[in-house]
């Protein structure tokens, strides 16, 4: 008669009992393991900063400002345009009735002429919006200097009322010239706005 292959429990010698209980526990650690391998153990938090940059680094890169910001004045009025070009953000120069502003802040007073006060004039170099323009390039330099991306363009944005003297803007421009701004732009309104 044959042996059979499987003895009883009962019949096993120490040694097959062992056996048996040692290949059961790897069979039930393989089986943990295959189910484990289903399962998320733990969330890789590396992955999902990774996307969550480049998810805002192409929300800045598509959001667009369609304005530029006036300084709110009673007293400016710029001119109307058919033009469809989105304004950039540069230095701007504002040229009210009564004002000449670099940024937000009033520079030179003009009289009731329209006119720059005559102490203020050297030429046709209006001095306290060429001190200013100084301040304002060299900080744009000194931003060039350290962030290739974003270099200096030389740019100016002209505001300014649409009654304005050409002398009064010749030498808003002769100013900006002179202080390495050699690219204008002259800020209007949108007739379509109107």
């Amino acid at each position: 008669m044959a042996a059979a292959a499987n003895p009883p429990d009962n019949e096993l010698n120490d040694d097959d009992l062992a056996r048996n209980r040692f290949r059961k526990a790897m069979a039930r650690k393989k089986r943990k393991e295959r189910e484990a391998e289903g399962e998320i153990k733990e969330l890789n938090i590396t992955a999902m900063m990774d996307i969550m940059t480049i998810i805002l680094v192409f929300l800045i890169k598509s959001y667009t400002a369609s304005s530029v910001t006036i300084t709110p004045s009673e007293d400016i009025r710029p001119p109307l345009s058919t033009t469809r070009l989105t304004p950039k953000d540069t230095i701007a120069i504002t040229v009210t009735p009564r004002h000449i502003l670099v940024g937000d802040k009033v520079k030179a007073t003009l009289e009731k002429n329209m006119q720059p006060r005559a102490d203020e004039m050297q030429g046709k170099l209006i001095l306290p919006v060429d001190a200013a323009l100084k301040k304002e390039v060299e900080k744009l330099k000194y931003i060039a200097e350290r962030n290739p991306s974003a270099p200096f363009m030389r740019e100016v944005s002209i505001i300014g009322d649409r009654k304005i003297p050409y002398e009064v803007l010749s030498s808003v421009l002769y100013t900006a010239g002179q202080n390495e701004l050699e690219n204008f732009r002259f800020v209007v309104i949108s007739s379509a706005d109107q």
